[in-house]
């Protein structure tokens, strides 16, 4: 159950978002530690029996030795294919699943500080200033959004300091670094693998504690690291921290939500703060656990990873329709910068043209295996491309879709292409997580997923080129886009896994189901058949994220009630008090078999994109508004949500209809606007609806406004 609380009370402006969460007692968890962080560092603020803990953490900490077994000359597609055919499980497992058991590569933790007999009996977190605290302004501390360092004031003398080397680190094999202790500083340097050497440091001056993680990209990380404690220091709490609070100030402005349900309310608004607080342009983007390392002795579960079957593009999926573009630049950037790594990958495991990448890979975007028929499948880099598309639609940046989105999905569309084979099927198929790492989980080509992820990948490159003048290029991939062939039906209508697969059973990865969301492409026939079955079948093998991706793909599908019981589902049993979310149901009462603890973030972005989903829709090109309300939602408003061509849409509702809405073009586009919103409205003539549909030109920086009866 959660123990944190608003410590506001909901009000009807958007003023009510950012509200203080607060926790009672102390906290003997680093889980459920309060999460503070800057993009590259990250911090947990957590204590108990005398004892306050921050532990570290930078999102560039990694031990990148490769993965061992796929250096050899026979990890190939080629053998993959051979050893499927010849029902080699003990093949495949040997080339294709053995390298991810090392313990390296791996994301590695950053340390700790402990602070010595303090007694804490609350904390709190001020998600508008970033700011977490300890019994009331006791302690307060923050991760500089503006500089690479942490700082912690006391509002009396500072207790005794200890810095904790990670102990996991011995099993990397690494020679654990010891602390050095001089004139209130501390620090120690530890030799990394694969030449990374990092340095964490603290200095103590009167109430004050300054953080630093420095690593020797850019020389003496000891020197770099003081050098940043240094000047905080000099400059004091209170003025670095009036810069942090204006870099968020600016942050929180950039668009807001407002539900007239206030558990719903405070976890959306701190997941929006995990993007300020985890992503930012110029730093490393999320993997699984984001800037919060797992501070138990142990390396984080899953290797700290980018899985790349659903988690990197969930996390990353809503950020576009928050108007989030410099949080979601960390993960658009980051696959550019990789773009030559995936294209080598391409041709040394597949063979190909073009760009492939790792379902499961490193820091530096190489493959770490583990049931290879999902890691190292090449469809997963289609939805990676899903949201370089999303981010130029969303955007309306025709320069972006120019310099990175074309060229990006291009690169991943011709690495399949190449792949195809006769009637347009992948010499190999499978659906992630079916039969998990057996050899029943190579199905018949081509799956739902690998086929719509095609299809859409083709079908978006066709429009991507005819829209900035390619016709060639266009007609290219319109071809390649009609040799897929149709995905395989159930009885029912709806979407099977393949041919033969049926959804018979209750699973967590709807991987069947991309083509209702998040590509949008289902033909409607299959949209109700395909979310019956997984009804039908129950959530007892559901982790977390499998409820809030529901709640988005009901929304999404024009079932708002059902959208909303499963957000409610998630919300009171898949997170923990200090919203992280986790794979196991924690409240006991049953609705998943799976109990168990390990928190990735995947579920809670899933959980914003389904509340978008209810408030605004524009795949397609038509914007909706308020699509997918909940029976029970008297009310809700947002402010400067995107829809697709770039345009900035707020509105309000009360009652059943909508009252008031606004959209500015903060490009040259052209608006499709969907009827109806209410008995009667004013757009003051600049709107005409035909078959429930507007359809207007508009300029850059131009505005309409439309008031409703309620």
């Amino acid at each position: 159950m959660r123990t944190f609380a608003l410590a506001a009370v909901l009000m009807t402006s958007l003023t009510s978002s950012q509200a203080p969460l607060e926790r009672k007692g102390p906290i003997d968890r680093w889980d459920e530690a309060v999460p503070l962080g800057n993009g590259l560092t990250g911090g947990l603020l957590w204590g108990s029996k005398g004892v306050l803990r921050l532990s570290l953490d930078r999102g560039d900490l990694w031990d990148l030795r490769e993965a061992p077994g796929t250096e050899r000359p026979d990890f190939t597609y080629e053998n993959m294919k051979k050893w499927v055919a010849e029902r080699r499980q003990d093949k495949i497992d040997e080339l294709f699943d053995s390298p991810y058991n090392h313990a390296f590569p791996t994301k590695i933790p950053g340390g700790r500080i402990e602070f010595e007999g303090f007694e804490a009996t609350s904390f709190g977190l001020d998600l508008a200033s970033a700011e977490g605290s300890v019994n009331g302004d006791q302690v307060r501390a923050f991760f500089s959004a503006v500089a690479p360092v942490a700082m912690v004031r006391f509002s009396g003398s500072v207790p005794r300091p200890k810095l904790i080397v990670p102990a996991a680190l011995a099993k990397l094999g690494y020679t654990v670094a010891k602390v050095e202790t001089e004139a209130g500083r501390m620090s120690f340097v530890q030799q990394a693998a694969a030449g990374l050497t990092y340095c964490v440091a603290l200095e103590v001056r009167g109430q004050e504690v300054a953080i630093a993680i420095a690593t020797n990209a850019k020389g003496d990380p000891r020197t770099e690291a003081f050098k940043q404690i240094d000047r905080a220091l000099a400059s004091g709490y209170e003025r670095e921290h009036a810069k942090h609070k204006a870099w968020w100030k600016k942050f929180w402005a950039v668009s807001s939500v407002t539900l007239p349900d206030p558990k719903l309310q405070a976890h959306y608004d701190l997941v929006k703060y995990f993007y300020g607080s985890a992503s930012r342009k110029g730093a490393p983007p999320m993997p699984l656990q984001g800037v919060w390392t797992a501070d138990d002795g142990n390396l984080p579960p899953w290797k700290g990873d980018y899985h790349n079957d659903l988690n990197t593009q969930t996390t990353y999926l809503p950020y576009p329709t928050a108007g989030l573009f410099e949080s979601g630049e960390s993960w658009t950037e980051f696959n550019w910068k990789l773009l030559p790594t995936y294209k080598k990958f391409a041709k040394s495991f597949y063979g190909v043209e073009g760009a492939v990448i790792p379902g499961v890979m490193t820091l530096d975007g190489k493959p770490l295996t583990g049931w290879g028929m999902y890691s190292l499948s090449p469809t997963n880099g289609a939805w990676i491309a899903h949201q370089f598309e999303r981010h130029w639609k969303l955007s309306g940046d025709r320069k972006f879709l120019r310099e990175r989105a074309y060229p990006f999905c291009s690169a991943i569309g011709t690495a399949l292409a190449s792949l195809l084979g006769p009637g347009g099927q992948l010499p190999l198929s499978s659906s992630p997580e079916i039969h998990d790492n057996t050899l029943k989980a190579w199905l018949k080509p081509n799956s739902s997923y690998d086929g719509e992820l095609m299809r859409w990948l083709f079908g978006a490159l066709h429009e991507m080129a005819r829209e900035m003048g390619k016709p060639e290029e266009a007609a290219h991939w319109r071809k390649v886009e009609r040799s897929i062939p149709p995905s395989v039906r159930d009885v029912d209508g709806g979407f099977a896994f393949s041919e033969g697969e049926f959804y018979r059973d209750s699973h967590r990865h709807f991987s069947h189901a991309m083509a209702v969301h998040p590509l949008g492409i289902a033909p409607k026939a299959t949209i109700d058949p395909t979310l019956d079955r997984i009804l039908q079948h129950g959530t007892q093998a559901w982790t977390g994220y499998s409820f809030s991706w529901f709640a988005a793909m009901l929304a999404r599908s024009d079932r708002p009630d059902q959208a909303l019981r499963f957000l409610t589902d998630y919300e009171r049993a898949f997170i923990l008090p200090n919203g992280f979310h986790v794979n196991g149901d924690q409240s006991g009462t049953g609705l998943s078999g799976f109990t168990y603890r390990p928190f990735t973030l995947e579920g809670n972005f899933l959980f914003m994109d389904a509340v978008h989903e209810m408030l605004i829709r524009s795949t397609g090109g038509v914007v909706k508004v308020f699509p997918a309300i909940p029976t029970a939602w008297s009310r809700a408003e947002f402010r400067d949500l995107r829809a697709e061509g770039g345009f900035k849409v707020s509105a309000r509702f009360t009652g059943r209809n909508a009252v008031w809405v606004r959209i500015e073009a903060t490009s040259d586009a052209v608006l499709k606007l969907a009827d109806p919103f209410g008995p009667a409205g004013d757009w003051e003539g600049k709107l005409e609806f035909k078959n429930g549909v507007a359809s207007r030109a508009m300029k850059r920086g131009e505005v309409l406004e439309g008031r409703f009866l309620e």
